[in-house]
Parts: structure tokens; C-alpha cells; sequence
């Protein structure tokens, strides 16, 4: 193809400018000229020439002339930008030489011994390469999601090979998604695609994969290619050798990394050609382009490409075989054209045809009009939207407008020609097409449905109904006992959070300088709270906080990046273990309160952990990267934890067996209690686990007398990574079926107020990872299909369109505090349909005949009863009814609560539990009149959605259970 009669210019060397890959690309084959920026030739030396040794690397290369004039271009704008950077002596005459002839050959030998470093160090050829592997790469990133879906087109292919889903947990790939996504919007409309007994799926479904590998690998040696054109030369002594061995190997890799997916590629594309020739009918042509493309010759081409030890050899290697796919691609995308061309119940997009991305309407004559009669038109069956766009752009290139009257071997060869000179960078039609691609995937009438970051979620109606029940049970335990509530930003100085997290401080999410100050995203709630005490010189607060923290974590099912937590903490001077217990016990009444079923918490204390490594032989100063190995052990075996432990932290195998014996301590808090305390223990020669130990004895006997030891395991595994810990820590883990590990934590931090103020303020707190808690809510309340995500009481349902009625009537009911929506419609089944699937218990359903009546009718949907009343007393009505004859679902109670006591009903009508009720335990009853007599109980707690009823148990316990109210009590 021809260069354009002027050439374009390309400005090296100026400030703010960078030179591209497409730059380069042009330049190697004279489709633009260099110009140096003046102000970069004003730097430049003008002293004589010191000619220095030609460096090795560079030395007998035979270059090809558009690979000499790339690396001339690539050198030349080092030179330009080092000399900008530094003092390095660059002449003006090696300079423009460079630039009058762009020929590498004749900048060499350097003329001084800067120049010649930056020759060396650069790696001028391997980087040109790289360029030019980059320019032909990167276009064909679109051509290649769009020639597949033409494929996809004249092979009658199924679209729902490009049904990929995507995740908030990061459990998809980004480019995968966005591949299959673009292929869907270029086939939006087609009446081809999806149709039964479609073309082989495994060439289709591939493509997303493929094509997103591709996609990553392309954009990898994108942003390196862009830093080695730019970026200046750092000069280090005079004397010293320096070479672009290291840029080599980077670029090396990358060109690797990304010919594999081209191989991918192109066997896919033959694959999906050879498809497309079966949908053809002329048996001769349909074996002449089977036998077109051999792909035997394809086999061993990546071996070919790597095998070379030489960098250039190897980049040249890539280069070829991106243009041997380009050659493959353009073939493949000729058969597809001809397929649809040669296919005549096809409807051909024509030239002016509104039928591009975007498009509402469809327009299938754009040459004359058919007879309105013409039913065979009718029957034709269309592209997709995008597809016809990219046709028409290819079919023009190919034809130059003319009119194509048959297809045969030889057009086809002709087309693929042509449109593998249309791929190719040189020629200017390639831009439009990609530019054209564009358009069509992100300006569809159907627009892709955004997604949102990984490790991040949304919640629905239903979720925020389960969010919202969970919060109200956590505030209210927290309020309970007498924290109050505290909020702090959501980033923090930098420096604020760094050093508070042991290893985990890589997951800290670092903010961009927006003002002179280095900020991140909290990390958690508890370092913002201890800087919260320190900062207004707090000496004691009890205080709960519900807010999001964020961490740059790998997301998976239930751990996400941004998360809330629900914090309560204790700060300052008490008794020995007096703030530990409480928060313990909120932990368990929390759990409890929740209902999320079996749970454990796991405790340890610090002093105890660091007693065991210092009787193990671990030295102070790895106590803690050792404490973050062990910290794994609830999701490693002890053999990979050894493994971390011996291999990168240097810790001798007889010490990790050590370890290893110890941890594997567990059990009920006073009988392991008892076993570290025996004669004998090695924990009793060490005075830290001294301490801990009187400690841990204090806590267990409050925990024991409060009822709250149960399910509480003491556990010689549990680290608890953090650096802030000091004594007490805990983790509470789920043991039912919904795996999500652990689902709160928390511990003793002494020292954290006084790294901010140097006043040493003690504190203890926990930390309900609410997101784990609600995931198990989600998949408990999903089995019971009992998730309701509005409150509302009554349906006000119009049966018409009376806004101004519908007005009048609901205000009354939300005037009188009842919580209600309305609706419009004539349709008395949508009304219905509506009440059903929203859980609404009440309708007021006014008609024609109601309103001249002036009645309203009240209908009881549980209860499938209806009765008129007054329109002008319906609210005073319905508020009657709906509390004073409400009654409770005592078969639901007596089925949930059959296994803890007798259930004797004395009245329906009234919120009573006779019996005592302890949680767990069945008392004898034996007499029912004694129990209705003397044994009914009026200790009654309402909450939105339950009551509860507790007493003394037959144990001198004191125990609640919470009963479900029935639908459409008030």
C-alpha cells in the first residue's frame, strides 16, 4: 500500500510529548518523518565528536530497513529525552544525523561515551520490535471480537456461547467478560444466531477466554513498550558497563506471553472458517477453501517463536506469527462475507442503511422499495446491528462499492488479500474500522449492563431486609450494654494506619495525593478508634461503631474488598478482665440473638502464644511473622504452615516440630485450663504464660457463671495475625453448612492509644464480620422462602385510575401511622398478584360499586376474608381488626418449640406463653391445669417481626426463645 503523498511528522524530544508505538510503526515505514522539538536541540552538545566503541549488543545485526529505521527512531528519542533528564553529553550532529536518515547503521559508532551508554542501555532494536509487535497487536484486539462474530453470523453459531457471567468476588475474569459482552453487542438483533442444531459451540465458546487472554497480554506489552520509549536513560559512573540485557529479557517474556494466545487464536479461526465453509452449497468451492488454509503448517510455530535464545530472533519470531494471524484472520473474515453474501435468506445491509449500532429502526430496502405484498422479503432474516455495520465496512473496502454477482475461489482469495492489507496498521481504513467496533459495543440501544469492582456487591430489596433486621438485633445488644455509637472517615492519614497490621499491611488501599497528604481507606475500625481516644485525650469510653472498612484482598465467596464491620470496644483502666468478659458475652448474645445456628469461638491470649514460641526457641523478633504462619493453620495443614515457616522465615525444622505439637491443643476452656497449669508444664516455667494463665482463669469463671462458656474453645492455634494484640483474642467461626469460616474476632490492644499519644489507654474489643453473618441469613431465610422486603400493612388498590382517590384514601392510613401503598390499575388480578409477591397481609380494594356505595372493602389475604365497611371509617376499621384480632401462630411455636417445653394455650387472642421457657432445656410438666395456673408467664419483649418470653429455667438458669409472630400483626 502506498504511503500518503505527505508525509506526516513526528516531534521528538519535546516536553509533555511521548513517543507511541504507532509512532514508531510509521515512522519504520516511511509514513511520517522525525522532526527534533527546538527546544530539545537546544540542549544538545555542539561540541566535536569523541567516537567511543560501537556497543556489543548492537554490533553485526542485520537488520532489515523498517527494523533499522524503528531502533534509529527508538534511539534517537532516548538520546533526546536523556539529555532533557540529565547532563549527559548528547552531540546535535549524532542528533540530526538520526533524524536525516533514520538509519541506526550510521548513528554508530557513538560520538561520545554517553551516548554510547545510552546506545547500550536502551536496547534500542528489541524495543523497536516490541513497538511494532505492539502496533499490529492492538487493533486487532476489536477486529478480532468482530470478525468472530460475523463468523458467529454465516455459521448460524449460538449466542449463548457469549453468556459469561461476571462476579464481585473475583471469581471471573475481567477481559473474558468484556470480550463476551462486546461479541453480544455486535450480534444484538441478529435472526441468525442461536438457532437450533447451531454451528459446533466449542469454536464459539472459546472465544471469550481466548480473546480476553489475548486482550491482558496486548495490554501488558502496551504499558511496558510505552515505558522503555520514554523513559530517560539513568546514567550511573562513567566506567560503568551497562547493557539492555534486562529490557530485553522483560520485553522478551512479554511478546512470549502474548504469542501464545495469537496461537490460540488462530486455530480458533481456522476452526470457525471451516464452519462457516460447511454452510456452503457448492461442493467444489466448499473443498477448494477447506484445502485453503493447512493447518498442520500451524503446528510448532510457537516453538519456532521461543526457541531462540537471541531477544531479536524471538521478537521477530512474535512478529511474524501476529502477521501469519492477521493473514488467517482476514481469510477467515473473507469465507464469513461470502457465506452471508451467497446466502439468500439473508437480508444484505446496503450502503446509507440506518442500521448501525444504535439504531431503532430497521430499514431492510435501501435500493428501491419491494411491493408492501412481497412476503418473501418479509421472511429474510437479519443481521445483528453491529455485525451489518462492520459487513458493509469490510464488503466496501473489498468491492470498492461495486456490485458483487457471484462468488468463487478467486474473489475469495482476493478479498482475504485485500483484507489483510485493511489490518494492517499502514493503512488508514484500519482506524476506522476499530474506531467503528468501538461504537458499536459501547453505544447499542442495549447497552452492556455495567458491573461494578470486584470484591464488592450490591444488595436487593431482600437483602436489605435481612441487612436491615441484623442491624437493628446488633445496635440493640450493643445499647444494651451501654456503648454508644461513634463514626470516623472513611481514610485516614497514611502514616495513621501503616505498622498497626503486621504482613496485612499490603491489603491497606493507598489513596492519590489529592492535597499534600498521603491517604488510605481504613483497614479496619478499631485503629480509626484508637486514634479517635488518643487524638481528643480520652481516658475511658465503651463504644460500638457500623461502618465499612476496605482491604485489597483477593476476593472470594464471602470475603470481599469493601465489607462492613460492627465493632464493640472497651476502653480504659479496669479489674482484671472485667471489659474482656463483657465483650465476650456481647459476642455470644449477638450470635445467639442472630440465629444463625451452630457457632464456636476460639480464644487464646498473646502472652500465652508468645510464651509458647519462646519455649519452642523462636527468637523475639520473629514471634510475630511466625504468629501470621500459624494464624493460617485454620485453612492450611501444618505441613504447608512448616513449610512457610522453615523455607522463608527461617525457622529450624526441630523448632517448627515444636510449634506443631503444642498448637495442636484444644478443647473446653477450664479442662485445657487445668492441663497447661499441671505439674510439670513448660508454661509454668515461663512467666508471660504465667500471667496469661491467671488471666484466662478469672475470664473462664465469669464466662462459666454468666452461661456463656459453652461455646467457648480454648485454641493454642489462634494468632491472630495483628500486631496491635496483647493479651485475650478470639474468633468465633460458623460450623454449619454455609461455608464462610470465620464470622467475628477480636482481642485485647494495650498499646495501640499510646502509639498515637503516648498515653497508654488499655482497651478490648470484637468485630462481627457482618457480610459472612448475612450470607448465612440469606441462604437460611431463602430455604424457609420467607424473605419480605417491605413492611407495608395495606394495599390500597384503586380499580382504575383514580389518582386523586387513591390519594385521599392512603393518606388517611398513613395519618393514622399504618404502613401502606397504592396501586392503579383495572385489572383486580394485578392487584392481587401484586398483595402476593409483596407479602402484603390487607387490601382496601375500591371499585365502581364501592365508591358509589361509599363503602371500601376490607380484605384479610391470609385469612381469605372480605367485609364492606364505611369509607369514612375504613382506617379507625381496619386498625380494629388488624390489632385486636390478631392472633398468634401457636401451630408454627408448638412445631419450632415442641422439643424444649409442653405448650398449653390458655387464650389465642392474647400474646401469652404458659410454661417456663429456658433455652434448651425441657422442664417437666406434668399437670396442665397446674401449669395454666400457676406457671403462665407475662415477661413479654416485642420487636418488629418477634416477641420474647423468658424465666427461671429448672436449672436457676435464665432463658429466653424468640417466637415469630403471625403475618399482619400489629
Amino acid at each position: 500500500m502506498a504511503p500518503p503523498a505527505a508525509a506526516a511528522a513526528v516531534t521528538l524530544g519535546g516536553k509533555g510529548a511521548a513517543l507511541t508505538p504507532a509512532a514508531v510503526y510509521a515512522l519504520s515505514h516511511g509514513l511520517a518523518d522525525p522532526a527534533i522539538d527546538p527546544s530539545a536541540l537546544q540542549r544538545l552538545s555542539t561540541r566535536g565528536p569523541s567516537p567511543q566503541d560501537t556497543p556489543a549488543s548492537l554490533r553485526g545485526l542485520a537488520l532489515s530497513p523498517p527494523e533499522s529505521r524503528a531502533a534509529a527512531a527508538v534511539l534517537l528519542n532516548k538520546l533526546l529525552v536523556t539529555a532533557g533528564d540529565s547532563s549527559a553529553l548528547v552531540t546535535a550532529a549524532t542528533a540530526t544525523g538520526l533524524a536525516g536518515s533514520l538509519d541506526l547503521a550510521a548513528a554508530l559508532p557513538p560520538a561520545s561515551r554517553d551516548e554510547a551508554a545510552v546506545a547500550a542501555a536502551s536496547a534500542p532494536v528489541a524495543v523497536a520490535l516490541a513497538a511494532a509487535i505492539d502496533c499490529c497487536a492492538s487493533p486487532l484486539v476489536r477486529v478480532a471480537d468482530a470478525v468472530a462474530a460475523l463468523s458467529c453470523e454465516a455459521a448460524r453459531g449460538d449466542v449463548a456461547a457469549f453468556d459469561v457471567p461476571t462476579s464481585g468476588d473475583g471469581l471471573s475474569a475481567k477481559d473474558e467478560a468484556d470480550v463476551a459482552a462486546d461479541v453480544k453487542m455486535l450480534l444484538f438483533g441478529s435472526k441468525l444466531v442461536g438457532a437450533a442444531g447451531g454451528a459446533d459451540a466449542a469454536s464459539f465458546t472459546k472465544v471469550p477466554t481466548v480473546n480476553g487472554i489475548f486482550r491482558e497480554a496486548v495490554r501488558a506489552l502496551h504499558a511496558r513498550v510505552r515505558i522503555e520509549l520514554n523513559a530517560p536513560v539513568k546514567l550511573g559512573k562513567r566506567d560503568a558497563v551497562q547493557t539492555g540485557e534486562g529490557k530485553e529479557e522483560a520485553l522478551v517474556a512479554l511478546a512470549t506471553q502474548l504469542a501464545r494466545p495469537v496461537q490460540a487464536m488462530l486455530k480458533l479461526s481456522v476452526a470457525r472458517a471451516r464452519l462457516c465453509v460447511a454452510r456452503i452449497d457448492d461442493a467444489e468451492l466448499r473443498k477448494k477453501l477447506t484445502d485453503g488454509v493447512e493447518i498442520d503448517d500451524l503446528k510448532g510455530m510457537l516453538g519456532k517463536v521461543t526457541i531462540d535464545s537471541d531477544a531479536v530472533s524471538v521478537l521477530r519470531g512474535v512478529y511474524n506469527s501476529l502477521l501469519k494471524f492477521r493473514d488467517i484472520l482476514a481469510w477467515e473474515a473473507a469465507v464469513a462475507m461470502a457465506v452471508i453474501e451467497m446466502d439468500s435468506s439473508i437480508e444484505k445491509p446496503q450502503a446509507g442503511e440506518e442500521n448501525e449500532a444504535g439504531s431503532s429502526t430497521e430499514n431492510p430496502q435501501a435500493s428501491g422499495e419491494k411491493p408492501k405484498g412481497d412476503k418473501k422479503s418479509k421472511k429474510k432474516k437479519t443481521l445483528g446491528k453491529g455485525t451489518s455495520a462492520v459487513l458493509m465496512l469490510l464488503r466496501d473496502h473489498v468491492t470498492n462499492g461495486k456490485e458483487v454477482l457471484s462468488v468463487n475461489y478467486a474473489l475469495l482469495a482476493e478479498w482475504g488479500t485485500e483484507l489483510s492489507l485493511l489490518f494492517d496498521p499502514k493503512c488508514p481504513r484500519l482506524v476506522s474500522l476499530v474506531d467503528k467496533v468501538k461504537e458499536i459495543v459501547e453505544t447499542n440501544e442495549v447497552r452492556r449492563l455495567p458491573k461494578i469492582p470486584k470484591g464488592t456487591r450490591d444488595f436487593g430489596k431482600e437483602q436489605m431486609a435481612i441487612r436491615e433486621h441484623a442491624f437493628s438485633i446488633i445496635t440493640g445488644v450493643f445499647k444494651m450494654h451501654g456503648a454508644v455509637s461513634l463514626d470516623t472517615p472513611v481514610f485516614e492519614l497514611r502514616e495513621t494506619l501503616m505498622g498497626k497490621y503486621g504482613e496485612d499491611s499490603k491489603l491497606i488501599y493507598d489513596l492519590a495525593d489529592q492535597g499534600g497528604e498521603l491517604c488510605s481507606l481504613r483497614y479496619d475500625l478499631t485503629v480509626p478508634f484508637a486514634r479517635y481516644v488518643a487524638m481528643n485525650n480520652i481516658s475511658s469510653l465503651k463504644r460500638y461503631q457500623i461502618a465499612k472498612v476496605y482491604r485489597r484482598d483477593n476476593p472470594s465467596k464471602g470475603r470481599y474488598r469493601e465489607f462492613y464491620q460492627c465493632d464493640f470496644d472497651i476502653a480504659g483502666v479496669y479489674e482484671t478482665m472485667e471489659p474482656d468478659f463483657e465483650v465476650i458475652k456481647v459476642l455470644t448474645e449477638l450470635l445467639d440473638q442472630l440465629d444463625i445456628g451452630t457457632y464456636e469461638i476460639k480464644l487464646n491470649h498473646r502472652k500465652l502464644l508468645d510464651g509458647m514460641l519462646e519455649i519452642c526457641g523462636v527468637p523475639p523478633e520473629k514471634f510475630r511473622t511466625v504468629c501470621s504462619s500459624i494464624d493460617k493453620l485454620d485453612k492450611q495443614t501444618f505441613e504447608q504452615v512448616k513449610k512457610e515457616l522453615v523455607d522463608e522465615k527461617g525457622i529450624s525444622n526441630e523448632t517448627a516440630d515444636k510449634i506443631g505439637d503444642l498448637v495442636k491443643t484444644r478443647g473446653p476452656p477450664l479442662e485445657v485450663l487445668l492441663e497447661l497449669r499441671k505439674e510439670g508444664s513448660k508454661f509454668m516455667g515461663n512467666a508471660g504464660s504465667v500471667t496469661a494463665l491467671n488471666e484466662l482463669e478469672i475470664l473462664f469463671k465469669a464466662l462459666d457463671k454468666a452461661n456463656a462458656i459453652g461455646k467457648i474453645v480454648f485454641d493454642l492455634s489462634l494468632a491472630r495475625g495483628l500486631d496491635y494484640y496483647t493479651g485475650v483474642i478470639y474468633e468465633a467461626v460458623f460450623k454449619g453448612t454455609t461455608q464462610v469460616g470465620s464470622i467475628a474476632a477480636g482481642g485485647r490492644y494495650d498499646n495501640l492509644v499510646g502509639m498515637f499519644s503516648g498515653k497508654q489507654v488499655p482497651a478490648v474489643g470484637v468485630s462481627l464480620g457482618i457480610e459472612r453473618v448475612f450470607a448465612i441469613m440469606e441462604q437460611q431465610e431463602m430455604e424457609k422462602n420467607q424473605i419480605r422486603a417491605t413492611e407495608t400493612e395495606v394495599l390500597v388498590s384503586i380499580i382504575g385510575k383514580d389518582l386523586i382517590l387513591a390519594a385521599e384514601l392512603v393518606s388517611e392510613l398513613w395519618n393514622a401511622g399504618i404502613k401502606a401503598e397504592f396501586k392503579l390499575t383495572t385489572r383486580i388480578q394485578n392487584h392481587l398478584k401484586y398483595a402476593t409477591q409483596s407479602g402484603i397481609p390487607w387490601m382496601v380494594l375500591v371499585g365502581e360499586s364501592e365508591i358509589s356505595s361509599g363503602k371500601v372493602k376490607l380484605k384479610n389475604l391470609a385469612a381469605s376474608q372480605e367485609e364492606e365497611v364505611d369509607r369514612t371509617e375504613f382506617a379507625q376499621q381496619h386498625r380494629h381488626r388488624h390489632g385486636a384480632n390478631a392472633t398468634w401462630d401457636w401451630s408454627q411455636v408448638t412445631s419450632n418449640l415442641a422439643h424444649l417445653c409442653e405448650i398449653h394455650i390458655a387464650d389465642e387472642s392474647v400474646p401469652r406463653f404458659p410454661g417456663w421457657v429456658t433455652d434448651g432445656v425441657r422442664p417437666n410438666v406434668d399437670d396442665s391445669s397446674a401449669c395454666l395456673a400457676s406457671r403462665c408467664n407475662d415477661n413479654v419483649c416485642f420487636t418488629d417481626n418477634t416477641f420474647r418470653v423468658w424465666g427461671p429455667g429448672v436449672n436457676n438458669g435464665y432463658g429466653r426463645i424468640r417466637l415469630q409472630k403471625k403475618q399482619g400483626y400489629r
